[in-house]
């Protein structure tokens, strides 16, 4: 982590908004967030990155809501002391779910976004995570929150705020043990759980969090498990809309199920069943050779 993580997860998810509001958002309203230390040059290229329309409405994210946001989940180092992660949100059908895509984020992976933007209660939009040089993602979550605030006109609690901004770092940490794969995985599959039969002590949140590591072939470290157990405590303790989130949650799995029907997606389940042939026809051998 750099101190650049803080400069993108940010930039997706902050609330405080007095001035500025918006009427009725619509599907192909568009926001842009532009960190508030950008050159003008930088904030140009971005822009033409982005592919922004003209006239769309802008707004700047600060290092001061970065650390907000931030603040207790990394190091003040890594947050920094400058704003440059950038993004835009294009409001969506009702009913389209959420659509990720990221240039120059390192850490902080597209679907580490949805699961954070699903808890936060951002909903059928088109989402692009940008930063003028390589970053590592966290502080981009700030500045989409923030536009999603203002496009739908609906304010983000500051729990859920928080909350979301933990299960984004929570979840790149335990991707550098795990895998990004594994760790989204995980996360969702908690929440999903969470959503349809809220466990009701931290026992029972500790046993659901080990049967669906252990489902998914995972090995956690006691703190990783103490961690979690944290994190998703808040979770319940927030404000959040959870029937939404399993709403949401379900629409990012038929994502899943596009890419299991595609040819790359197929090739993993036959190398799969190939290997569990190899096993089963072992194990008959060895019985053979017994008898």
């Amino acid at each position: 982590m750099k101190r650049t993580i803080a400069s993108s997860l940010l930039a997706v998810m902050l609330l405080a908004f007095p001035a500025m509001v918006a009427a009725d958002a619509a599907p192909g309203d568009v926001i842009v967030t532009l960190g508030e230390n950008l050159t003008n040059e930088q904030k140009q290229k971005v822009l033409e990155e982005m592919k922004a329309p003209d006239g769309a409405q802008t707004v700047t994210v600060s290092n001061a809501e970065e650390h907000k946001y931030l603040g207790g989940l990394i190091p003040k180092a890594q947050i920094g002391t400058r704003a440059i992660s950038s993004s835009m949100i294009t409001i969506g059908e009702p009913g389209s779910g959420l659509n990720v895509e990221t240039h120059n984020i390192t850490w902080v992976t597209k679907e580490m976004y949805t699961n954070a933007l699903i808890t936060a209660g951002v909903k059928d939009a088109d989402i692009y995570v940008t930063a003028p040089f390589p970053v590592s993602g966290t502080a981009a979550l700030t500045g989409l929150m923030k536009a999603y605030e203002i496009s739908s006109d609906q304010s983000i609690p500051d729990d859920v705020k928080k909350v979301a901004n933990e299960e984004m770092v929570q979840t790149a940490k335990l991707a550098d043990s795990i895998g990004a794969d594994k760790a989204v995985a995980l996360v969702a599959k908690v929440k999903e759980e969470i959503a349809n039969n809220p466990p009701k002590t931290d026992a029972d949140l500790r046993a659901l969090i080990e049967r669906i590591a252990n489902d998914l072939g995972i090995t956690l470290s006691e703190d990783e498990i103490n961690s979690l157990i944290s994190l998703f405590h808040k979770m319940q303790n927030a404000n959040i809309n959870w029937d939404q989130v399993n709403d949401q949650l379900s629409k990012a799995k038929e994502r899943l199920s596009a890419f299991l029907q595609s040819e790359e997606g197929k090739t993993f389940i036959q190398n799969i069943i190939d290997i569990l042939k190899e096993i089963w026809n072992a194990i008959k051998s060895a019985l053979s050779s017994n008898q």
